[in-house]
């Protein structure tokens, strides 16, 4: 396992994987006033084996007034495998959805693309001012949508999972990310503190997402794989989707 950070694989990754990681840092750097999250040393760039091939997972995480954490995951597996990840962890003091966006592509193209605004309250309905903004947005008609896991109660009404099957349809997935994202990025930097007891409520819906994010297996297993359980739990939990009350900002900006 190594934690030097030779030159990005991101142009070796597959062309939407690229465009969407370009486009989410523009976006971040155009609505919001980054500043540095640190992850411990050894998790910021990672390498290992999988089934004999060499899996590269890298990590770029800011810090905004009011998201405590934006992380933008790229890992490689060989040439078989290209993966994004992303998530805009809102800090609990704000009554905002939660983003997420995930791509895997391999050798024949991109197999599952997901993006979601999902709402953190207990009714699981995003407020007023982001339904009426998404829907609003360009609607279109993939080809192949594909299911949601068992665990996703978590996600919004506007939450789509697709398997791109054109340049288009690649385009159009792009697109509508981007349309999330500027949207969120934009009513975020409006948004007003809460009271303690909606804090409280923020806090709880943001560990129930952590925790049914955990539950992805898919996810677990090829980290255990790699690395083993102990450090594929540890990567869950501190990386991946760690609790806001786990999350000590002090020890962030060290």
């Amino acid at each position: 396992m190594s934690d030097q950070n030779p030159e990005s694989i991101r142009h070796r990754q597959q062309l939407l994987i690229r465009q969407l990681a370009d486009e989410i840092e523009q976006v971040w750097a155009k609505y919001l006033e980054l500043s540095p999250y640190y992850l411990p040393a050894d998790l910021g760039y990672v390498e290992g084996k999988l089934e004999g091939e060499k899996l590269i997972i890298e990590n770029r995480c800011y810090q905004t007034p009011q998201f405590r954490k934006l992380h933008l995951e790229l890992a490689q597996v060989g040439s078989n495998l290209d993966i994004l990840h992303c998530v805009m962890f809102p800090r609990p003091e704000y009554a905002l959805p939660m983003f997420g966006a995930d791509i895997v592509g391999g050798k024949n193209g991109i197999s599952a693309a997901i993006a979601d605004l999902s709402p953190l309250n207990e009714q699981r309905v995003l407020p007023d001012t982001y339904s009426q903004a998404l829907a609003a947005l360009p609607q279109r008609e993939f080809s192949q949508p594909r299911d949601l896991p068992d665990w996703a109660d978590i996600f919004s009404d506007f939450c789509f999972f697709v398997r791109p099957g054109t340049p288009q349809e690649e385009a159009w997935f792009l697109e509508r990310v981007t349309g999330f994202l500027t949207v969120h990025c934009q009513l975020a930097v409006q948004a007003q503190p809460v009271t303690a007891q909606e804090k409280a409520e923020i806090v709880a819906a943001q560990d129930y997402y952590c925790d049914k994010q955990q539950q992805n297996d898919k996810t677990r297993r090829v980290l255990e794989k790699a690395f083993g359980n102990e450090w594929a739990e540890r990567y869950m939990t501190t990386v991946l989707f760690d609790s806001p009350e786990a999350n000590i900002e002090p020890a962030s900006l060290s």
